[in-house]
């Protein structure tokens, strides 16, 4: 049998050797997890008729999964009455909630008029999480700020909250209405609910 040429004995140990360990991967800032969010939703809005309002909940959807702790936010805008809600009603209103929220921002962001977004700062609060502020520049009208609240997940950052205006946190604003709909008919009341809502933005 003839000798194998040098190179390929050299690329076969090469091949078979153990592999070292690959370096560690940079985790996304705050800051640059909001900005890929808002550079993914600005594409969406300039593309919005073409896709529709399904489309653009099918474009949203893997992107706010990523950038968003969906379940931690139904936890949150739900409050202390989550604990006594069973585990199997818990996700059902988690993919009810999620699916509301991103059917949300589907309906909200609809077309594109020469908008663009601007990150203006981002602080740490004292629980560690980060506020970063930013805002939807619009021409000829004020400026929307939009700021959101991330935490860290295991190394990842994801938004938690919501601050529509700046300040008003959009689920702080939906604990009254949740609780209301858990007391008139529990967890498949409120789930209910949420399904009518999503519908409803999804109908275009």
């Amino acid at each position: 049998m003839h000798a194998l040429p040098r190179r390929p004995l050299l690329l076969l140990a090469a091949l078979l050797a153990p592999s070292a360990p690959l370096p560690a991967r940079a985790q996304a800032t705050p800051a640059a997890v909001i900005e890929g969010f808002n550079a993914t939703l600005l594409d969406i809005m300039k593309n919005a008729q073409r896709l529709g309002v399904r489309g653009r909940e099918g474009r949203l959807r893997p992107v706010m999964a990523q950038a968003f702790n969906l379940e931690a936010m139904t936890r949150i805008s739900i409050g202390p009455a989550w604990t006594q809600i069973p585990p199997a009603e818990q996700q059902a209103l988690i993919r009810a909630f999620s699916d509301w929220s991103i059917a949300t921002f589907a309906h909200r962001f609809d077309g594109y008029s020469g908008e663009s977004f601007q990150t203006t700062g981002e602080n740490t609060l004292q629980s560690g999480d980060r506020l970063v502020r930013t805002q939807l520049l619009r021409p000829r009208e004020e400026p929307v700020a939009l700021n959101y609240l991330l935490r860290d997940f295991g190394g990842a950052w994801r938004v938690v909250d919501v601050y529509l205006s700046g300040t008003v946190s959009e689920l702080a604003s939906r604990r009254a209405e949740f609780t209301t709909l858990l007391r008139e008919g529990g967890a498949a009341r409120l789930e209910a609910e949420l399904r009518r809502r999503t519908a409803t933005l999804l109908q275009g």
